[in-house]
Parts: C-alpha cells; sequence; structure tokens
C-alpha cells in the first residue's frame, strides 16, 4: 500500500463528486482525495459557452459510450453522451435545471426507501441552488406573474438563470397555450410539482451568461479547501479490501495515473461516484456484484450482489421540428455556420453577455398525464392496456421488483394529476430527424421550432456490465429501449400529442400554417403512424440512472438508505446510479439534491470523530 492516506477517497469528479467532495471539505479536520478519469477544461470555451455545448460530443470531454444495437429502434445503436471532465457531465449536458414532482419522491417511498419523501428531500434540492432575481418584466415575460409564493433557495452553489433574451415571445406563448389547454403550473414547481407546463430553469450564471458547472460552483465559488486535493487523469482500476470483523471493508484504490500504477489509503470511506454507467463497472472489477458475470472474467467475489449493474432506467426522447415564421429569433443560423450571423453572436457574448450564444435552446418544460388525441379517439383502451399489463407471476426477486414499479406506473397513469411525459422546446431544429427511410437530414434552410416528447416514467429495464477485467474498457450497455409493450403505447400517445400542442393557440401564431414539419414522418395519423416515427427518431435523454440502486437487497438493490453497499464497510455510492425512480424531467438536479444530503449524512456518522 502506498504511504497516501485521506480521510475519504471519492472515485469521479463529476457532477456528484464535486458536490460531495466540497462540502465535506468544509470541515477542515478532513482530507479528501478526488480520482477523476478526465482532464480539467473549466476554462474551455466550449464548456463556458452554453449555446457550443453540442460541439462537446464526441471529443475528449465525451466518454462516448454506445448502447447494444436496439431492436425496438430500428437496430441502432444509441450514443450515450457523458462528461469525461472535472464537473462530468454538468459540463456537456443541455444546462436544463428541473425540479422532481411530488409523486416521484414518494414513489421511492414506496419501493423501500423511508424518509427520501419530499418533505425531506425537498430542502436538499433547494440547498444547491442559487435562483435568478424575478423582476415584475420577467415574470410577466414567462408568464409567472400568477404564482402567489417563490421558492426560497439557500443561496446555494449553482447560479440559474432563465438564459437567452428575456423577452423571447416562446415563453409566455408557452404559459398561455398550456393556460388554455388546462395545465398551467399554477405554483412554483420547486414548491410544489405535479402537472403543468413551466420556463425551466438553466445552469447558466445570470451574470456571466457562462456554464455554471459543479466545479466552477461548488470548487471556485467556496472558501480555501487545502484539504481536497484532485488527481486528474485517473483511471480507477478497483477498490482495495481487507477481512473485516463482520463483513469486508474497503482500505483503498488501485488507479492508474501517467502510466504507473497507484495505490492509496482510505481511512474512514471510498466514496464511488462515477455515475450510472461506470460505477457498477467499478464495483464488479473490485468483485462485488454477479458472481456468474465476476467469475466469466476471472475477478474474486468480495461481496455477492446481483443488482449491481441491473435496473438500468433511462429516458427516452422524441421530436418534431416545425417550419416558424421568420420574425422568431431561432438557433438555426448558428447551425448553419452562418458566418456573419456566428460572428455576431461571438461579439454579443464576448462584449456584452448577451445574445444566441447564452442559451442552448431548451426554454420551457410540461409535465403531463395522458392527454386525449385526435390519432386515439378512445381512451378508455388504454385503461385495458394498463390493467392488462400487471405482471402475472411475482416469485423472483427481479418478478417483486418489477410489480413495486408497476404500481407505482400504474397509479401515475391513471390519474390526470400525475405525469407520466414531458414536453421540452427547443427553438431551433434538430438536425438529426429522419428523411422517409430513416436517415438523418442536413439542417434546413429557415427558421424551426422544435416541441420534444420525452417517455418520463419508463418500465424498460436494462443492463450495464463490465466487458472484461480491464478497466480501461468500456462496459456493455442494453437499455432494453421500449422493452415492456407499455413503454409503447405511452409514448406513442405522448408523441401524438405534440401535434395538438403545435396547433393551439396562441402558441401556433409563431408557427408556419398549416404545419410543416422538418420530416413527412411526422405526419402522424393514428397511433400505428407514431410508433413508427417513434422507431427512427427517438433517442436518449443521456439520463442513466438505477444501476446500483437505492433499493432494499431482496429485491436487487446495491445500497441502503444511507447509500451504503450492502455486505462490505466504509463503501458508499453517490451519483445518479442509486436514484431509484427517475424524475420526469433531467436528472442535473436530482444529482446535486442527492449528493448535498449524502454529504450530512456522511458527516453526521463520523461527527464523534472529526
Amino acid at each position: 500500500m502506498s504511504d497516501e492516506s485521506f480521510d475519504f477517497i471519492v472515485v469521479g469528479g463529476g457532477t456528484a463528486g464535486i458536490a460531495l467532495a466540497a462540502r465535506l471539505a468544509e470541515v477542515r479536520s478532513l482530507s479528501i482525495l478526488i480520482l477523476e478519469a478526465g482532464e480539467d477544461h473549466t476554462d474551455d470555451p466550449r464548456v463556458k459557452i452554453p449555446a457550443s455545448y453540442s460541439a462537446l460530443f464526441g471529443t475528449e470531454i465525451d466518454w462516448g459510450f454506445r448502447t447494444v444495437p436496439q431492436s425496438t429502434l430500428n437496430g441502432r445503436a444509441i450514443s450515450l453522451n457523458q462528461g469525461k471532465t472535472l464537473g462530468g457531465s454538468s459540463c456537456m449536458n443541455a444546462h436544463v435545471y428541473a425540479p422532481p414532482t411530488q409523486a416521484v419522491l414518494d414513489g421511492w417511498v414506496q419501493l423501500g426507501n423511508v424518509g427520501w419523501d419530499w418533505d425531506t428531500m425537498g430542502a436538499y434540492y433547494r440547498k444547491a441552488f442559487w435562483p435568478p432575481a424575478l423582476s415584475e418584466k420577467l415574470k410577466s415575460s414567462i408568464g409567472i406573474e400568477h404564482w402567489g409564493a417563490y421558492s426560497e433557495a439557500s443561496c446555494g452553489p449553482v447560479k440559474l438563470s432563465y438564459p437567452g433574451n428575456p423577452a423571447h415571445p416562446i415563453r409566455r406563448l408557452w404559459a398561455e397555450t398550456f393556460k388554455e389547454l388546462g395545465y398551467q403550473a399554477r405554483v412554483d414547481p420547486w414548491i410544489h410539482a405535479s402537472v403543468g407546463a413551466f420556463s425551466n430553469l438553466a445552469s447558466i450564471d445570470p451574470k456571466t451568461k457562462e456554464r455554471n458547472h459543479a466545479a466552477k460552483a461548488y470548487l471556485q465559488s467556496a472558501p480555501s479547501k487545502h484539504q481536497l486535493k484532485i488527481v486528474v487523469g485517473a483511471r480507477v482500476d478497483k477498490i482495495m479490501f481487507e477481512a473485516g470483523e463482520v463483513q469486508p471493508q474497503a482500505i483503498g484504490i488501485q488507479y492508474y495515473h501517467e502510466g504507473i500504477i497507484k495505490r492509496v489509503n482510505v481511512l474512514k470511506e471510498v466514496i464511488v461516484s462515477a455515475g450510472a454507467l461506470q460505477s457498477p463497472k467499478i464495483l464488479e472489477l473490485s468483485g462485488i456484484g454477479n458472481p456468474e458475470i465476476l467469475g466469466r472474467h476471472g475477478i474474486e467475489v468480495v461481496k455477492s450482489l446481483p443488482g449491481v449493474g441491473e435496473n438500468l432506467q433511462d429516458h427516452l426522447v422524441c421530436d418534431i421540428s416545425y417550419a416558424a415564421i421568420d420574425e422568431l429569433e431561432t438557433l438555426d443560423n448558428l447551425a448553419d455556420q452562418e458566418p456573419r450571423t456566428f460572428a455576431d453572436a461571438v461579439s454579443r457574448f464576448s462584449q456584452n453577455c448577451e445574445g444566441l450564444l447564452t442559451l442552448a435552446g431548451i426554454q420551457t418544460f410540461a409535465y403531463l398525464p395522458i392527454m386525449h388525441s385526435p390519432a386515439w379517439p378512445m381512451p378508455h383502451k388504454f385503461v385495458d392496456l394498463v390493467r392488462t399489463n400487471r405482471p402475472l407471476y411475482v416469485t423472483t426477486p427481479d418478478e417483486v421488483r418489477a410489480q413495486k414499479y408497476y404500481e407505482i406506473a400504474e397509479n401515475m397513469l391513471l390519474q390526470s394529476t400525475q405525469a407520466s411525459g414531458a414536453y421540452l422546446t427547443a427553438i431551433g431544429q434538430n438536425a438529426g430527424t429522419p428523411d422517409p427511410t430513416g436517415m438523418p437530414t442536413t439542417p434546413q434552410p429557415g427558421n424551426y421550432f422544435t416541441i420534444a416528447a420525452v417517455l418520463a416514467q419508463p418500465l424498460s429495464r436494462g443492463t450495464v456490465h463490465i466487458a472484461s477485467a480491464d478497466c480501461a474498457d468500456a462496459p456493455d450497455i442494453d437499455p432494453r429501449y421500449l422493452s415492456h409493450p407499455l413503454d409503447v403505447e405511452v409514448f406513442a400517445r405522448h408523441i401524438s400529442y405534440i401535434e395538438t400542442i403545435a396547433k393551439s393557440a396562441p402558441l401556433s401564431s409563431v408557427l408556419k400554417q398549416p404545419l410543416q414539419p422538418i420530416s413527412p414522418l411526422a405526419h402522424m395519423t393514428d397511433l400505428d403512424s407514431a410508433k413508427r416515427y417513434m422507431e427512427c427518431q427517438t433517442t436518449s435523454m443521456w439520463h442513466p440512472a438505477s444501476t446500483c440502486a437505492m433499493l432494499p437487497e431482496e429485491i436487487g438493490g446495491v445500497v441502503d438508505l444511507q447509500l451504503k453497499v450492502y455486505g462490505v464497510s466504509n463503501l458508499r455510492v453517490v451519483d445518479a446510479s442509486v436514484v431509484p425512480l427517475l424524475p420526469p424531467g433531467n436528472l442535473q438536479s436530482t444529482v446535486y439534491a442527492l449528493a448535498e444530503r449524502a454529504a450530512d449524512m456522511i458527516l453526521k456518522a463520523h461527527h464523534k470523530r472529526i
């Protein structure tokens, strides 16, 4: 072993790892080490400029994961972009900072996680962020002047804003359209989120208009943390264990750095925060997981835990881009890389912190139940579908877990006050929309406005497991998208509702009429045509979760209510992999809240020795 020791070693300097380590380091007597596989790109313009986030895909900042071919998506292998840099995916996501719903967190409790409800977690969500100041003019422009109260955050590290041009009409039109449809958010969703439309906050600094990612928010804005050491370019090989009095205990980490294999000791805990696609990989490489999988790769079993790498959940998204009126400001000219437009955008951003480069395009959200659509005129048949797809045989741990998830989903699907889908908008076209053969198209001239539907509560479950015993190899990822028949039916209905939204006033006033979707396949007349479009257009929202789930061990859980890995000592997992049930929107806010609560738990557990 090395002579170097730390109280805590955090494996992964991503969104959760940075936030957690920074909070632990506020106790000056503690020493913390972060091991991050990527480099520090805090000052990279591609990271700082909000509108350039897609330029990071496929670069050295992106892990570049891909799924195995998905039979339900025309045999396509789906890209899963994940951040490989200090700050992780908070450095390359689309900035969206969306609230959970109370029903989802209640679902966490139904799955066996007592104490993880909204009453407890709400404070941790708010602890992480700093909301923007709301002038009366801004309230009016985003359509929230009717809210009686607003979330009072504790001025957390992550600075948020409503990005882009405050006077852009889309936010107001979105709010007014859903008011007419009966689904305008009546209160601040950070106080009580259920169903309804709202303008989403973004992790973009309201003053500098730059991305406010985890490394910038938690490290640069915090007091000096001389006891926090960060090693970038460190590839973790495995967690080291020794026999304890009751069970194996983590004693350190073996990792590669600058071509040399190194070891470091831990005095209190190892905390794995490598994300939903790599935390299970690290556990398996360390001997924790399904003995059959470990044995296949010659890895000695430290703890048999079959749930590792199972239960993979992810959000699917499917969009339609519609031709917009010429007067609507969109990002299409930037996508076309029109020289004059781009030069003007760079000048406005660098000189005045304004213009198209200050936003990534996503400005509005809506959480909705299954809505009526002309494409499926007999909604009562959907109720029958939900009931006939209930699990019939419940004997194995996997079947018990599936039944619990189905009970939660059924309750959400059959209530008009619960969200089974999310909708978001982008002021520009999605250049990846398919042509009639299913092949991606090139950017089209003109202005476009995109409406996307998200499958908020998927029942399909996938896996992520090691491909070999070599830590340099990417894991095998099979999300099994749309493998559950009810997911197909629910998602098709949400996709078919996109056209109804686009035709609804006053939003329809900024779209060319009759509607002109960018893809001929988007003309959907029934559910079958929606399903065909879904197969070729659907992709991942890059929200993988639940592969080291916080669930009872007997139904496939990996960590307990304290986020401790079952059957070993001095080891926790803190990242999206422990999230037992996806929130309806983007994961970013939930990962921060999870890290904030984990820090409190860990400090409380060790308070007598600090």
